[in-house]
């Protein structure tokens, strides 16, 4: 799939996708772990894919840890990691900073040990104070505890005149007991403060798929994750493959009005998806078949006959819904017929 290519149905695949493409990027909060535990299928999944040839990378929009730190809570989840095999967001923005403050600079840093290193590794030099003489502005996710007073400490310096970075944009993050704040929300404190807009790096946008193709080498990559405005867009604006798991923040009805850069590859319950072909869709005088469902653009709403599995009736509705969308958003009420597929 190349950039700009306006998908109107989900691929099939006749091989297990980790045969397919030789290096899985793959998302973490929502699609490896949520609060910390492993997901359902996640640990054996990958273990099968990786005993099968295909390289595992992480790759996250959270820049509060450090990669050895999600490493190591990797391989304690039972999913043997290296550090080098975990790219961050941090990552991203510090080498966007570096290309564009001299060698050596100081960076105002609002987040955590994350940002800290990663700068570190770029040769720049992390400060806490505005009065610190900085030449960048950098803000990550620092978690539950950062206080507030960091948000003003980041205003100070932008509102004289010193350039503003930001890891990712996500206005959320999924937790072990729901959906909490994200760094997007903490960048619109200090972008309501200042009136300026930083330069971003996390997924969606470019910075970080091109991080994330420096440090893997990767050649037929393909992106998993469960987050259509970063993960899935990410690999739109990359011109790369993708897989949507449902583990994570999307339902059935967001992926039924999924915009083009917000349409995955292929669609799937969990990791267990990497092991095992993917159904194809046909269109029929009725609409579009996959296993034993068709689906329907009909009068105002979407229409699903037939029975079988579930995923096979959401890929189907995909196939309706984004042909009847075209380049734009579906309108029509999917609700019937995800409720008749338990979604």
């Amino acid at each position: 799939m190349s950039q700009g290519v306006v998908r109107t149905v989900p691929e099939g695949s006749g091989q297990p996708l980790s045969e397919v493409y030789d290096t899985a990027l793959l998302d973490l909060d929502g699609v490896v772990y949520a609060g910390g535990d492993a997901i359902d299928h996640a640990v054996d999944s990958l273990a099968a894919a990786r005993a099968g040839g295909m390289h595992l990378a992480y790759v996250t929009n959270n820049a509060l840890r450090t990669p050895d730190t999600v490493a190591g809570h990797l391989t304690e989840l039972g999913i043997p990691t290296e550090a080098g095999d975990v790219i961050t967001s941090a990552q991203a923005v510090a080498r966007l900073i570096s290309e564009q403050v001299p060698a050596g600079a100081r960076v105002l840093v609002i987040g955590g040990e994350g940002l800290r290193v990663a700068l570190r590794e770029r040769g720049l030099e992390p400060v806490e104070s505005a009065d610190d003489d900085p030449a960048a502005v950098v803000q990550g996710y620092g978690g539950p505890d950062l206080a507030w007073g960091r948000f003003a400490e980041a205003s100070f310096a932008i509102q004289r005149g010193v350039p503003w970075f930001a890891s990712n944009n996500d206005l959320t993050i999924p937790s072990g007991r729901g959906i909490a704040p994200g760094n997007g929300a903490a960048v619109q404190v200090v972008r309501i403060a200042t009136g300026a807009e930083p330069q971003v790096a996390g997924k969606p946008l470019p910075p970080m798929h091109r991080e994330t193709i420096l440090r893997t080498g990767a050649e037929r990559p393909l992106v998993i994750g469960d987050r259509l405005d970063t993960d899935i867009e990410g690999a739109f604006n990359g011109g790369v493959d993708s897989l949507l798991v449902l583990t994570g923040v999307t339902d059935g009805a967001q992926l039924l009005a999924a915009p083009p850069q917000h349409r995955p590859t292929y669609v799937d319950a969990d990791l267990r998806g990497l092991l095992t072909g993917q159904p194809e869709i046909t269109r029929t005088d009725d609409g579009f078949r996959c296993g034993g469902w068709t689906a329907a653009a009909g009068a105002g709403e979407l229409e699903l006959s037939g029975d079988g599995e579930a995923l096979d009736g959401l890929r189907a509705l995909c196939a309706a819904a984004w042909t009847a969308a075209g380049d734009g958003v579906c309108e029509l009420d999917g609700g019937k017929a995800l409720a008749r597929l338990g979604l």
